[in-house]
């Protein structure tokens, strides 16, 4: 099917664009990337495009809103080279990340609803912001430095020191050698600052959601968040299967 569509119907530059809403410049820079196959050329000189590559374009675009740009182009390039296992291994990936993800959503909102029910049971408590996350409320085994949880949450750790200037964070520090040392609260502001900053929040929107989880102030106040969270979370879970479809369709069009 594939070898038919290749010497089928011929299409320029700019039917592939009009047909996808893009720049001809867009779709040369996605055969560049890898992410269509290699265009005929003219006698010429000037490049042919096929329904195959149309159908490829369709899968790209399909497959950026469940799995980013990034992963889409390496799924693409990764099928166009032949290497299609490796293509389904970086699917399964994101798959992955994504349960990971609403693991992380649901053990967050088990969490703020713990939280909710200590404020409720210790309401002399419920005003202290430091009642959750005192600077000082770990020490030695039972902390950690920045650089094992910058590494176990996948950023750098520069990441968390601009964290801790925007007040997501606040560690203590260790008194004989200076070290930010991270307690279990500071650990969870951290995991659930990151979590919201993927999610596409900005630094001065997350501020209050961590300082409402430290508060213990209940769990209403961060319904709106966590229901938006999650919206986007089912949002990328739909935007998976349509992009599989397209992969597959392209998959078997490639023969």
């Amino acid at each position: 099917m594939g070898r038919n569509l290749q010497s089928g119907e011929r299409l320029r530059p700019v039917d592939l664009a009009r047909r996808h809403g893009l720049s001809t410049q867009a779709v040369r820079n996605y055969e560049e990337a890898g992410i269509l196959p290699a265009a005929g050329r003219t006698p010429h000189g000037y490049r042919t495009y096929t329904p195959l590559h149309a159908r490829a374009l369709r899968a790209f675009l399909a497959l950026v809103p469940g799995h980013g740009h990034p992963t889409a182009t390496s799924i693409m390039r990764a099928v166009n080279q032949g290497a299609a296992d490796e293509a389904l291994r970086l699917v399964d990936e994101s798959h992955a990340q994504l349960l990971d993800d609403r693991r992380t959503l649901e053990a967050v909102e088990r969490a703020l609803r713990g939280l909710e029910l200590t404020a409720a049971s210790h309401p002399e408590t419920a005003s202290r912001s430091d009642t959750v996350s005192r600077p000082d409320a770990a020490s030695g085994p039972d902390g950690t430095f920045i650089g094992p949880l910058a590494e176990q949450l996948g950023i750098r750790p520069a990441t968390l020191r601009t964290w801790e200037r925007a007040g997501l964070v606040r560690p203590r520090r260790d008194p004989r050698t200076g070290y930010r040392v991270y307690d279990e609260a500071d650990v969870r502001d951290a995991r659930l600052a990151h979590q919201l900053r993927r999610g596409g929040y900005l630094l001065e929107q997350i501020a209050p959601l961590i300082a409402q989880v430290r508060a213990a102030g209940g769990l209403e106040p961060l319904e709106a968040a966590l229901g938006d969270w999650r919206g986007r979370l089912s949002a990328r879970g739909r935007a998976m299967l349509t992009g599989a479809a397209e992969l597959d369709a392209y998959l078997r069009e490639r023969g």
